[in-house]
């Protein structure tokens, strides 16, 4: 069985009109759909036909993250090993939103609401697959290549750690432990595509989303971010660093509805054999932000 990788998060936000104008113009996605409640986009290097859905609602948050899976016979058999697990599921009947195949929808032990699905439209990129350009032109934006990971935050790390690697089969690259080794405060889990990581999870509220992260190609794309989140006068919590942990580059802002985005740049190669790397909590501040070697506040408490 494969799970391929994340890739769609729903995000709750208050204001659509608003919100679809700051991930176009500001983040840079593309509308490619629009139902009831709901606006469907895609970055311009992502070939199938969405990986954000912005749900209009009277709060923000997460309404659900997605991975999606490489045959209809994997999805037949996680659906029979995530019920062994001890989780609830159901059937999402095809076409119950735009573009999307059947998929199976289940709560995970941190109360996040997640599905599995193969089956979605495939539109292709902006650069086309013959003899393409290395990107298109008339880009807006931050211009991410692809809705890259979340951070989620619930009290059962342990738990969701374990649904992730022993009944999804992927691999957890970095995790965060108490400085006696007794408690798992942070995981990072990646599927098999080499990426650091594709989601991740830190202790804290039940069913929160701390970021969505977008992927830009590198530095100068984080520090030009930086730049365009200032001239439209985004709310940036964190101007650009490195992370210690998946040794990446970023910068974190805020969405209009106080949903936490990131543009994230690098990181190392992930393997399925490699050793988990281990983050003592007395040194979280540098596995987060590498160069000021803390936290400020708002990282751990902004959560929606």
């Amino acid at each position: 069985m494969s799970i391929i990788r994340i890739a769609r998060a729903e995000v709750k936000v208050l204001d659509l009109k608003e919100s679809v104008d700051y991930y176009t113009n500001v983040i840079g996605l593309d509308v490619v759909g629009e139902s009831e409640g709901r606006v469907y986009l895609k970055a311009w290097d992502e070939f199938d036909h969405h990986s954000v859905i912005l749900q209009e609602s009277d709060s923000a948050g997460l309404d659900h993250l997605a991975f999606k899976v490489e045959t209809d016979e994997d999805l037949a058999n996680y659906e029979k090993k995530i019920e062994q697990f001890g989780l609830t599921l159901k059937r999402v009947s095809k076409g119950t939103r735009l573009a999307e195949g059947e998929a199976i929808r289940f709560e995970l032990p941190t109360g996040h609401q997640m599905e599995l699905y193969k089956d979605i439209q495939q539109v292709g990129t902006r650069t086309g697959s013959l003899n393409p350009h290395p990107w298109p032109e008339g880009l807006r934006g931050i211009a991410p290549h692809r809705m890259d990971h979340m951070l989620l935050s619930g009290d059962d790390v342990e738990g969701v750690t374990r649904f992730f690697t022993e009944v999804l089969d992927m691999h957890q690259s970095e995790k965060i432990m108490t400085v006696d080794g007794e408690v798992m405060i942070g995981s990072f889990l990646h599927a098999r595509n080499g990426k650091a990581h594709d989601v991740a999870f830190i202790k804290g509220p039940d069913a929160k989303l701390h970021h969505v992260g977008f992927s830009v190609h590198n530095w100068y794309d984080v520090l030009k971010a930086a730049d365009i989140l200032s001239r439209n006068e985004v709310q940036i919590e964190v101007t650009p660093t490195r992370h210690g942990i998946t040794r990446g580059e970023t910068i974190y802002f805020f969405d209009p509805s106080g949903n936490r985005n990131e543009a994230f740049a690098g990181g190392y190669i992930a393997y399925h054999d490699m050793p988990t790397i281990t983050w003592t909590e007395d040194k979280i501040g540098q596995g987060i932000f590498y160069h000021r070697r803390e936290l400020i506040e708002s990282f751990g408490k902004a959560l929606t």
